[in-house]
């Protein structure tokens, strides 16, 4: 691998006169010579120390893995103030002679099957990558259309499926659920960079930007050269596959059709079935024809927003009944979730009560966080006892022989004759942990003293904020 960055770095050409590309028959030396007045110092903005150093304490806190060149976060830093490294890589990337490694491949199951490709860049290039993003982000923010939330400041899931609420209390009940086949690995170059350079002037940014677009990507052994897509993966990826996609945003915007979308998680509303019907017609036209991306027509669909089986967005799903709409969550991402509790709370895998525990707390509190916008009392009280329940299963087992159990009992205030038929009581731990012997001497406040999560507690003071 190292033979190989050091006698081919990157697999495309060091010219910008790729063939295809508006806009780049200039040789790449006098493009990188260039000074366009109309956006002066981009390229310096990018690699100011201040900036440099934000960007490697954002890179150090995602806390990612190392790319193929085997480094850590910490042994990154290590290495660049060696020798003054950090120098020569600025330097490096001012001549124009700068060139990004290959990213790493990396495939994660997704949770309805197949995987998802990932990116690894090394820590290098994810420190430059963010660096750039820094000054990107302030100049597309403003160009983004009201509709866009993912990878945005200040914006989240929640807000998204908050503006599909409001949008169906105006009378938009039908979705239009765009779903894009892979997306990220086939965003096309040629369009992409023309896109950028209607705002980035600088065209040393934007070389460089492509740079990282063709780094290719090392796979068993062998690195290969990537024609499309931006590697998810990457610190650079969200910023451009939002620019990608701000122009679907925007057309639809123009035609008046309500339009959400989370990433390339996109949803367009009206306000009756023929309608709907007509919007995936002309979407799927526009992202395939105009964007060159693919339009998975066995998931896309039109459907009501109202429809629990067949609608999810981020998650979640709406709801209905005399006081309104309301939203709800998605059966799957409940189902989900406790088949995780039911883990974490496994008689057969739970060695430590209070280990047990505080994994409990951290998976809800974070699960909470997201889903706090949904309404779900009466599930989540349901939920609390179920949780308890399998608590106090837990420890009846830890208990083990009989004497200790009645034992445990009496020394929690349970009458001698009453914990001594739960102690020796033959029936299953489920049963057993279900009478009252029991349920007096674990007592939801006991538990919550040692570390019990209080579900419906915890909901309450989540919810209260929307």
């Amino acid at each position: 691998m190292a033979e190989y960055l050091k006698n081919k770095g990157c697999p495309q050409k060091d010219s910008a006169e790729h063939e295809g590309y508006a806009g780049a028959r200039r040789s790449f030396r006098r493009i990188w010579k260039e000074r366009n007045s109309a956006q002066p110092e981009l390229l310096e903005k990018i690699l100011d120390r201040n900036n440099l150093n934000r960007a490697f304490k954002r890179v150090k806190a995602n806390k990612g893995a190392p790319g193929i060149d085997g480094r850590t976060v910490g042994e990154t830093l290590t290495y660049l103030k060696k020798e003054n490294h950090n120098r020569e890589l600025v330097e490096t990337i001012q001549r124009g002679k700068y060139r990004p490694t290959p990213v790493r491949r990396v495939e994660i199951p997704k949770p309805d099957g197949g995987v998802r490709k990932l990116g690894i860049p090394t820590v290098t290039d994810r420190i430059i990558q963010q660096a750039m993003a820094q000054q990107l982000i302030p100049l597309y923010e403003p160009l983004f259309a009201e509709g866009s939330y993912g990878y945005r400041p200040g914006r989240s899931a929640k807000d998204a499926i908050g503006k599909v609420k409001e949008y169906a209390e105006q009378g938009y009940t039908y979705v239009v659920a765009l779903d894009l086949s892979k997306y990220f690995d086939t965003l096309n170059h040629e369009l992409l960079l023309n896109i950028l350079r209607r705002t980035i002037q600088d065209e040393r940014v934007i070389q460089l930007i492509k740079r990282y677009l063709k780094s290719g990507v090392m796979e068993n052994g062998g690195v290969m050269e990537t024609e499309e897509g931006a590697p998810q993966g990457g610190n650079l990826s969200p910023l451009l596959a939002n620019i990608y996609l701000n122009e679907f945003d925007q057309e639809f915007a123009r035609r008046g059709v309500p339009c959400i979308r989370y990433a390339d998680d996109i949803v367009l509303l009206a306000k009756s079935k023929r309608a709907s019907k007509r919007l995936l017609e002309t979407s799927t036209a526009y992202l395939e024809g105009k964007l060159k991306l693919t339009v998975n027509r066995k998931k896309s669909r039109t459907v009501s927003v109202f429809a629990r089986k067949y609608f999810k967005y981020l998650g979640f799903t709406l709801g209905r009944n005399g006081n309104g709409i309301y939203i709800r969550v998605h059966r799957k991402a409940w189902k989900k979730m406790k088949e995780t509790l039911k883990q974490l709370a496994s008689r057969r895998h739970v060695q430590n009560i209070h280990g047990s525990l505080d994994k409990i707390k951290v998976y809800m509190r974070g699960w909470l966080n997201y889903y706090g916008i949904a309404n779900m009392k009466n599930p989540i009280d349901d939920l609390n006892s179920w949780l308890y329940h399998r608590i106090r299963m837990c420890i009846w087992k830890h208990w083990k022989l009989p004497r200790t159990k009645v034992k445990n009992l009496c020394k929690l205030g349970v009458p001698h004759e009453t914990a001594y038929q739960a102690g020796n009581c033959r029936r299953g731990y489920w049963w057993t942990t279900n009478t009252v012997a029991v349920k007096m001497a674990m007592t939801k406040e006991r538990l919550t003293r040692s570390g019990f999560y209080d579900l419906a507690k915890a909901y309450q003071s989540v919810h209260v904020k929307y």
